[in-house]
């Protein structure tokens, strides 16, 4: 899993080899299993765990709806970052839930851990703030385009920018995530094929 953090950390800086080592070294990488609740709609919000990075593996965004349905909102895979909304503030309660959808890896960190880092290693935190940047532009887009799009044009739109998440995730799921029932995600499948 180094692999991947040295690559993304090249990608994106301009740190030496010496300078990464010492990062990946204070990094925190935990696996958790499928299934595993990273945190819960309506619970109070974690303080000590601010934000993830998926190594490897997929979870799910989702949140429960005034009738109970499950909606799916997003789905995090390789090179994606979870940022919780709570930052710092204790009396925070989520407005989501985070599960993982298969065995997972992630960097797990919090804003003091990542503040003294950034005291260490400026140059990490041009990094994330540049990580952070596109990643906000980059779901703004995704939403914007989500609600002009027809249903068969968000599936064609998941087949194109996502592919991995038709095998990764349950249907049931994916049919939430692009805002149609199972049965609708079938009858689409069926029309492109």
């Amino acid at each position: 899993m180094k692999e991947i953090l040295y690559k993304y950390m090249a990608k994106h800086t301009n740190l030496r080899e010496a300078e990464q080592e010492a990062i990946i070294n204070e990094i925190v990488v935990e696996r958790f299993l499928k299934g595993t609740d990273l945190t819960k709609q309506g619970y109070r919000l974690d303080t000590t765990t601010d934000c993830y990075f998926v190594l490897a593996g997929c979870v799910r965004q989702f949140y429960i709806d005034e009738d109970g349905k499950e909606i799916t909102s997003n789905f995090y895979t390789e090179e994606q970052a979870i940022l919780l909304a709570n930052f710092g503030d204790s009396s925070q309660v989520s407005n989501y839930s985070l599960t993982c959808v298969e065995d997972s890896v992630l960097v797990v960190s919090d804003m003091v851990r990542e503040e003294e880092m950034y005291l260490d290693f400026p140059e990490l935190e041009t990094m994330t703030r540049r990580m952070m940047e596109g990643y906000l532009g980059q779901t703004q887009n995704e939403l914007a385009q989500f609600f002009r799009l027809s249903p068969e044009e968000r599936y064609k739109s998941v087949i194109t920018n996502r592919p991995d998440l038709i095998t990764r995730v349950p249907q049931h799921q994916l049919a939430s995530y692009l805002g149609i029932t199972p049965e609708s995600l079938s009858r689409i499948k069926k029309r492109i094929q």
